[in-house]
């Protein structure tokens, strides 16, 4: 069995803008590996609309920090140069790099232009609610800073579908369709139709648009090495879109180059609904299970833990299932906000790191903390981290009887020395649970890896051990030889 993959978000939504995060990536590149990561999602690359944007705020695709456009040469993160330089010191580490692939829109527009279309309703996008007008929008695109360089396409209003600022009556709240356009109707539902959401929103199904966005990523690709993609706002682009692009892709460059999407929904249903349209050509994050992490720690000792992992991805199809317990969007203060208390985190962690199913994401402030916004790390992350890469192997049988306690077992496996594990939680009262490890482990000792347990676990000669957790909390019992390694260099 190959060693579990681990992916981190290397980045928050409140980092510094000193130009300096690609810098900081390179360095870091050799301590990951040690941690036991194999894959890092590292934040958008390329120009927004000022050298203060997350990336989100997309100007200019093929402006990496290279030339001096809104501001700025280099983008938040560092130069073009540098980024490349850190994608190539992960590379050193073997550790696989994704790039995080804004398509849906374009902020930051170089020309205004009139246009005409009519006012759709914010709750209802299929609802209009004017008459057909003139409107100046910024949907002129030239890149005066680039001056073609990599590429001579200038986007202008043919290539939108509409937007949600009119510079001549500058209105706010208000959304206009270009006429002639329509929305996407393969998109999300909510809202009528989720195909706007905001600045000039992009048509994919204009043809011009479409292998313009074919040749940029192809373009992408060979400049920077990048080995994955990490998609933003899928639910908000026509569905066939992606499915599209990345078979393409995939051939023409002869290249695997996993995807993972962003389909922001609880909805297990609309997950799997998305899945099926794009033919499996990625993954998703399992935005449904980290709801239930959410709302498990909103409710305490109301929930039901026995539930914690129903209706969710990974336990309906594991294979497209990217797990994660908070990210950039879900951070106190963001738009998604949804932040998941911080008692309940380890217990979180644990589920989507030490049980087989899933690929997991660990999210950056997470492990380094969020000093800025007050937010401590997440306690024995790192140990959790470590104990996946290294221990967390071998069949695995669960024991959720108790609503109020569960635990598992990784019963270890030939290929990876001192492997084999036993994990409780506990979100009421303390207690302990008599799980089977595995008759090849009868005598030995098994250590409580938080240190909270302080007296070991002896496995009897059916193979059943007594594992303990403490109120409200997480015990993670490994070997002796197991409990030597886990010293964590951050």
């Amino acid at each position: 069995m190959a060693d579990n993959k681990t992916m981190m978000q290397y980045f928050e939504w409140y980092l510094p803008n000193d130009g300096l995060w690609w810098k900081r990536c390179a360095a870091k590149a050799p301590n990951l590996k040690a941690l036991g990561i194999t894959d890092v999602w590292l934040p958008p690359a390329y120009k927004g609309t000022s050298s203060d944007d997350v990336g989100y705020g997309v100007y200019d695709l093929y402006d990496l920090g290279e030339f001096d456009q809104k501001g700025s040469l280099r983008t938040k993160y560092g130069t073009k140069e540098e980024y490349i330089e850190a994608i190539q010191a992960f590379h050193q580490e073997d550790i696989c790099v994704y790039a995080d692939i804004v398509l849906n829109h374009r902020m930051g527009g170089d020309a205004l232009e009139e246009v005409t279309a009519v006012p759709v309703s914010p709750e209802d996008r299929n609802q209009e609610i004017g008459e057909e007008q003139t409107v100046e929008v910024w949907s002129r695109f030239t890149f005066p800073g680039r001056n073609g360089k990599y590429s001579p396409f200038v986007w202008d209003h043919t290539h939108f579908t509409g937007t949600d600022w009119d510079e001549s009556s500058q209105e706010k709240g208000k959304i206009y369709r270009f006429t002639g356009k329509n929305w996407d109707p393969d998109t999300d539902q909510e809202f009528g139709n989720f195909d706007y959401l905001m600045g000039m929103n992009v048509d994919t199904d204009a043809p011009v648009v479409a292998e313009e966005l074919k040749k940029w990523l192809e373009w992408y690709l060979r400049e920077t090495g990048v080995d994955g993609l990490r998609l933003d706002a899928v639910k908000h682009i026509s569905f066939p879109f992606y499915r599209k692009l990345l078979s393409e892709v995939r051939r023409e460059m002869s290249g695997s180059y996993p995807a993972v999407g962003e389909y922001w929904s609880g909805d297990l249903g609309r997950l799997l609904y998305y899945l099926d349209s794009v033919d499996n050509e990625m993954s998703l994050f399992d935005v449904s299970l980290h709801f239930n992490f959410f709302h498990a720690a909103e409710a305490g000792e109301e929930y039901d833990l026995r539930g914690i992992l129903t209706n969710t991805l990974v336990s309906e199809r594991p294979e497209n299932a990217v797990t994660f317990v908070d990210n950039h969007d879900t951070q106190l203060g963001q738009s998604l906000q949804s932040f998941v208390q911080d008692w309940f985190k380890p217990l979180a962690y644990t589920l989507i790191l030490l049980r087989q199913e899933g690929q997991p994401c660990v999210f950056y402030a997470d492990y380094y903390g969020n000093p800025s916004h007050d937010r401590p790390l997440v306690p024995n992350l790192g140990k959790f981290i470590k104990i996946r890469h290294a221990y967390a192997y071998g069949a695995q049988e669960d024991y959720f009887e108790n609503e109020h306690l569960i635990g598992w077992v990784r019963q270890g496996d030939e290929a990876h020395p001192n492997s084999g594990i036993a994990v409780v939680l506990s979100n009421k009262e303390g207690g302990t649970i008599h799980m089977k490890i595995g008759t090849a482990f009868a005598g030995e000792s098994f250590y409580d890896a938080t240190g909270r347990c302080p007296d070991p676990v002896v496995i009897n000669e059916e193979g059943f051990g007594d594992f303990s957790v403490e109120e409200k909390t997480v015990s993670v019992w490994v070997r002796r030889y197991a409990m030597e390694d886990l010293t964590v260099n951050e």
